[in-house]
This record gives C-alpha cells, structure tokens and sequence, in this order.
C-alpha cells in the first residue's frame, strides 16, 4: 500500500454554537489541513496519485472557505464548524472528488493551531 500525502492552508472565522467560552464568539484561525490518500498499485511512472491533482482538488474545496466565516457556509447549517467537522466536511468532499477504486482519501487532518488538531478517517 502506498500512502501520500500534502498540507494545505487557509484563513477563516468561525465560532462555536453552545460553546461555554470565547470561542462561542466570531473569531480566525490560520488553519493547516494536511490530506493523505492511499493506493495499493503505483501507475507505469510509478505514480499513485500526481501531487497536482491532489493539490488542485483540495485547493479547490479549501477556496470555499478560505477568507469567509466558516459558520455562514451551507456545510454548517446544521452543523457546528469544529475542527472536527470541517475535518469530516473536507474529507467527504475530496473523497467525492479522487476516490475511483484505486485511490481513496485514507484520512484529513484539521489544525486550528500548532500543536492542536482533528483528524477525520472512515472505519
């Protein structure tokens, strides 16, 4: 099995419905989201996925959020913007995106901050 992987970033607000604290408030984040993708075979190049399109794909669901306040974005109607979830929003999007039977998005990796993160990954 091979495993890939890239880290991305973007800029955002959020806040936290029902949180007890200053987090419930409108406040940014730097947020880092590394994506790893699995392969069991490589292609001809030896190749289990281009890192461009790894990179243009979650680029592109990454835009969506990028410089807006997370919690307006339709993903979170009903759901509260945590790392946790916009780790689970990113992974069902790139899943939807790369996963062909061969590659499949293995997990994504949300960090609000150095040293503080989420990780999502399907059983």
């Amino acid at each position: 099995m091979f495993e890939i992987d890239i880290t991305r970033e973007f800029s955002a607000a959020h806040s936290l419905r029902g949180y007890q604290g200053n987090c419930s408030e409108l406040h940014g984040h730097n947020w880092t989201v590394m994506a790893v993708v699995k392969s069991p075979k490589l292609d001809e190049m030896g190749i289990a996925l281009d890192f461009r399109k790894l990179k243009t794909e979650l680029d592109t669901i990454l835009d969506e959020f990028d410089h807006t306040n997370v919690s307006d974005h339709e993903a979170f109607a009903e759901l509260n913007p945590t790392s946790e979830v916009l780790a689970m929003v990113i992974f069902e999007k790139l899943s939807a995106c790369l996963n062909d039977g061969c590659i499949k998005v293995d997990r994504v990796r949300v960090c609000e901050s150095p040293g503080s993160g989420a990780t999502y990954y399907a059983d």
